[in-house]
């Protein structure tokens, strides 16, 4: 055995060698590539995963079961080709989904637009906010919720405002790990039957009665959603800048960024679903009236510890989709009214950009104080997104088909037949929901 010296020096020469042989590694390169390529995709997909949509999955589990799996996957392509849509009309024009509605669209549709996305938006803010707070206090009662809520705005406001764009980029996007959680907590589930769960992904089983109409169209609401539109678009143009010439090969690492986030996104619902599917429903809990309730699908398998996990998802995917839903709602005003805007601006230089992130952050936390039930709210917020997708989703479909605007870029036939499909579910959805709300 050699001397204490030069048993260190042969393990540091080991370790470097180690090292450098995992650097030089093929696969490993090929994975810091493919991390490297994801950006606005991936934290717009992670972001349809807010709290709101944990909640609308997790009732789907609750209530049927594996019943409603189906729609992880029948959605998939779908939102994939609208963010998509939606991203390769930011690149090629260099303009937000705003502005091209403005130049292509009647005013009072951009108007219209406009004011229900913000409307949407800040409902939706609410909602998330007060989940985030409650499930706080599921690990710390104590706590006092108006401050939490505070606590929450302040700091989701702060990292919008005083962070520079490429900084708060990256955050977000090391933030839509944080959906990982659910996947590993449900593979740890004992005893899942995976032949009712591969059943229940790939043939549609619903009653046709108004609950689960609803739920659906709830669903479909989350995943495909205004707010994503325009953020997608406005991100894509904040990350190229205005380009006089379109690569080829950017739209190509756009197409695998966009695609990658819409399979994370359902791939978590997918696994939501499942959870809630084997141990709330199993259970005969088919309606999840509070957060404590959506936690119990974490607890077989996490104990005590269930609590926290679920704690940790809402407060993560909530930081990550609050600054989407105000930033969207933002990008789309200043657009609408020819304001300086841009994430990559400072406040003295966008004042009018952040002033409305600000406010509908502000509404956003004035809905707690008001009484709202927060896993209803949560529902109901991703049914008044499906409500005001459908024109919006038609004029992405008109833009991104017209080849005056779109030149060589202009949207296949392929995705012209999903887009189409894509407006009549959402509109036939949208309206089964309007007339039942109001009826």
């Amino acid at each position: 055995m050699g001397s204490p010296k030069r048993v260190i020096k042969e393990v540091v020469i080991d370790a470097e060698v180690v090292i450098g042989e995992i650097k030089n590694n093929s696969e490993v390169k090929k994975v810091k590539k493919y991390w490297r390529m994801l950006g606005p995709g991936l934290t717009t997909g992670a972001a349809d995963d807010d709290p709101s949509g944990v909640a609308t999955y997790s009732q789907a589990g609750a209530q049927y079961g594996f019943g409603l799996l189906w729609l992880s996957i029948f959605t998939f392509p779908l939102m994939a080709v609208v963010q998509e849509m939606c991203a390769r009309i930011g690149i090629v024009t260099g303009k937000g989904l705003a502005t091209n509605i403005k130049e292509h669209f009647p005013k009072w549709f951009l108007f219209g637009s406009t004011i229900l996305l913000f409307a949407a938006n800040s409902f939706n803010i609410g909602a998330d906010l007060g989940a985030m707070a409650k499930s706080t206090q599921l690990i710390f009662p104590t706590l006092n919720f108006a401050i939490l809520i505070i606590l929450f705005t302040g700091v989701s406001l702060i990292l919008q405002i005083f962070l520079s764009y490429d900084h708060y980029a990256r955050i977000l996007k090391w933030l839509a790990l944080v959906l990982l959680s659910y996947i590993v907590a449900t593979l740890m589930i004992p005893n899942l039957n995976w032949q009712e769960i591969l059943s229940g992904a790939v043939i549609p089983k619903f009653s046709f009665n108004e609950q689960s109409i609803l739920l659906i169209a709830a669903v479909l609401g989350t995943t495909i959603s205004p707010y994503l539109f325009f953020w997608q678009t406005s991100q894509e143009v904040e990350e190229a800048k205005v380009k006089t010439q379109v690569d080829r090969n950017a739209l190509k690492r756009m197409r695998i960024d966009v695609w990658s986030g819409m399979l994370l996104s359902n791939v978590v619902m997918f696994f939501i679903i499942a959870a809630c599917g084997a141990t709330l429903y199993v259970n005969g809990i088919t309606n999840i009236s509070t957060l404590e309730q959506a936690a119990l699908a974490l607890k077989p398998f996490a104990g005590n510890g269930a609590i926290t996990i679920f704690t940790i998802g809402i407060i993560g995917t909530g930081l990550l989709a609050i600054p989407v839903l105000a930033g969207s709602a933002s990008y789309a005003i200043a657009e609408t009214f020819g304001w300086r805007e841009g994430l990559n601006k400072s406040l003295k230089q966008a004042r009018a950009f952040y002033g409305v992130i600000i406010i509908s952050m502000l509404l956003g936390l004035s809905l707690n104080f008001i009484g709202l039930d927060p896993v209803k709210t949560l529902i109901y917020s991703a049914l008044a997104n499906g409500i005001i997708a459908p024109p919006i989703l038609l004029a992405i479909l008109l833009l991104s088909s017209n080849k005056k605007i779109m030149g060589e870029h202009a949207s296949s036939n392929g995705s012209k037949i999903v887009g189409v499909l894509i407006v009549i579910i959402m509109t036939l959805a949208s309206a089964y929901s309007v007339i039942k709300i109001f009826s």
